[in-house]
């Protein structure tokens, strides 16, 4: 019996050693379908992918449903929305009708449109227009913008939202995401040329690039191959909101393939499209843009990171989000590589997906995706019920291959609430505060749900360590009032050393291409959101900042590596979470 199990355990032995050998003989095809398919597998990507390194197509594939009622799968030929990769097609078709000669970049706004209002038209230049530098407003930024976008407008009708708008800066002094000024990009392309702007892709880009499966998108028309857009909700996927695409326009209207962009990007290394001098000037850095990236025309210029190594490379990039879809671009000129993913679920992580996938095809070390805790737990909950559910917490809260997020538990909370599951809710809520305990909005949550089962003891209790931690606790402060007790012990000065206040420091995105930058001057946070002044910020807690001339307050957590991991910002009673980028 012994010689027996020795046997045993030699084979084991040997098969595991045989496991381990072939894992480095994996091939890159191999490995990227492994990384994609796990994202895929976690629910964090559902889309099209393709990889080209030294400008020859490697990896090439379709994640996922295309349109989820039908169960039709996404191929390497299906149509997503693009968002704001349209971007560098406006700044294409611009740059063409300089090497016509019919436009000059230094000129100004009114010498192409010399009714577009004044004084703004004579001192914004079309090249303020490309960089993001003109200080017009941007209109998605708009409080009523959620309405007005199901509306249908002509180029021309819609300028007037913003064109009479008070400049936010004098145009050249700073960089400010516009999707503003692309859309009047759009109009001027049309004015200039007599024709729309979708004709002038087709005729200028499209067609001689052999792009067949790249347009811009109408919802009225009947379009082959095109992906539905979905966004995440809870644990489960909705259809995302009605967009009329007349909105985004020369922004971020327009439609294409995994394929087809890669037929873009090598057109990019010729002058096919454009003489060397002016390929050139589409590429050159031309302002300071957000984290280490500047800003050229329709690209973002800058070093990205291989794998999880220090190595970077420089890459022309940009991304874009419009509803129910993110998509990501990313070229390397120094060894031809491109990466393209574009997703149909909204909110992929694929700036991480892109440095993971940079990592393998340069053989360099990266990391993989884990599974969301969360997610997990719902699941469960849902299956086997709130016992199970804690003791698997036990484990996994603690695992490598699990994340561990303050923002998804707290969301996993709610909507247990929401289906009336408060027990469930509040334990993990519970869950939530044992894990991070420096957390005001998690002791929030958890006194709230006390509170809805009638435990008013243990509700004031927390509402109480949630004000301690963030004296801004407006909510808590109303219902610990509602429920008798004096709050004015609460009311103190709070400091926050350099040290803390440099861990903040960084970009977090709120939503696709709206970027919260943190930076600090003269000892105080400073925030500046995507088209919007920078503000100071007051410390209300060690976490917790206050931007009191718009009424915000946020709040910075930490992950299970004690890094901050994301922030929180609650304004007029709405709260939007962002990751922080990676630098």
């Amino acid at each position: 019996m012994k010689n027996f199990l020795f046997l045993k355990a030699l084979v084991l032995s040997l098969s595991i050693s045989f496991i381990a050998l072939s894992g480095f003989s994996q091939t890159k095809t191999e490995k990227l379908d492994e990384f994609i398919g796990l994202y895929h597998e976690y629910d964090s990507f559902n889309g099209s992918v393709l990889v080209a390194q030294g400008g020859e197509v490697i990896y090439k594939k379709g994640f996922g449903m295309a349109n989820m009622e039908w169960d039709i799968p996404n191929q390497s030929n299906t149509k997503h929305r693009l968002g704001s990769i349209t971007k560098q097609f406006t700044g294409m078709l611009i740059l063409k009708l300089v090497d016509d000669g019919k436009i000059d970049v230094n000129a100004s706004v009114s010498t192409y449109l010399p009714d577009y209002p004044k004084p703004q038209g004579d001192n914004i230049t079309i090249h303020h227009l490309l960089t993001h530098t003109s200080g017009i407003p941007n209109y998605t930024n708009f409080e009523d913008f959620r309405k007005t976008s199901i509306n249908y407008f002509t180029p021309q009708d819609f300028i007037h939202e913003f064109s009479s708008l008070e400049l936010e800066f004098t145009p050249g002094e700073q960089f400010s995401y516009s999707n503003s000024g692309y859309f009047l990009l759009g109009v001027l392309i049309e004015e200039v040329t007599g024709k729309s702007y979708e004709d002038n892709l087709e005729e200028r880009i499209f067609a001689p690039l052999n792009m067949v499966n790249s347009g811009y998108d109408h919802f009225t028309e009947i379009i082959k191959n095109r992906a539905t857009g979905y966004e995440k909700r809870g644990n489960g996927i909705i259809n995302s909101d009605f967009l009329d695409m007349s909105i985004p326009y020369a922004a971020g209207s327009l439609y294409s393939t995994v394929e087809d962009l890669y037929l873009w990007d090598q057109a990019l290394y010729g002058a096919q499209l454009l003489p060397k001098k002016l390929i050139e000037l589409y590429f050159t850095p031309q302002i300071e843009a957000w984290g280490n990236a500047k800003y050229a025309y329709g690209f973002g210029i800058g070093e990205e990171r291989i794998g999880n190594t220090e190595e970077t490379i420089l890459t022309h990039s940009h991304g874009g989000g419009i509803n129910g879809f993110n998509t990501n671009i990313s070229r390397a000129t120094k060894d031809k590589t491109l990466i393209v993913l574009l997703n149909n679920t909204g909110g992929a992580p694929l700036d991480e997906m892109t440095t993971g996938i940079r990592g393998i095809i340069n053989g360099k070390t990266y990391d993989f995706p884990k599974k969301s805790v969360a997610k997990e737990l719902l699941s469960v909950i849902e299956k086997e019920g709130l016992s199970s559910a804690q003791k698997l917490f036990t484990t996994i809260s603690v695992s490598e291959d699990y994340d561990l997020s303050e923002n998804e538990m707290n969301n996993a909370g709610y909507q247990l609430i929401n289906g009336e599951m408060l027990t469930e809710a509040t334990a993990i809520f519970k869950m939530t505060i044992n894990s991070f305990p420096e957390s005001s909005n998690a002791y929030d949550s958890y006194a709230e749900a006390n509170m809805m089962m009638g435990n008013n003891a243990l509700a004031i209790e927390n509402y109480k360590k949630s004000i301690e931690l963030n004296p801004m606790n407006q909510n808590g402060i109303d219902m610990l009032k509602k429920l008798g007790e004096d709050v004015s012990e609460f009311e103190k000065e709070v400091v926050v050393s350099e040290k803390t206040l440099a861990s903040y420091v960084g970009n977090y995105e709120l939503m696709p291409e709206f970027i919260l930058s943190i930076s600090t001057k003269d000892g105080k946070l400073i925030a500046q959101a995507t088209g919007q002044q920078a503000l100071e910020l007051n410390a209300i807690a060690k976490d917790s900042f206050a931007a009191p001339e718009v009424g915000a307050r946020i709040t910075f957590q930490k992950g299970k590596k004690n890094k901050i991991e994301s922030l929180t910002l609650f304004q007029g009673g709405q709260e939007m979470v962002g990751p922080k980028l990676a630098d």
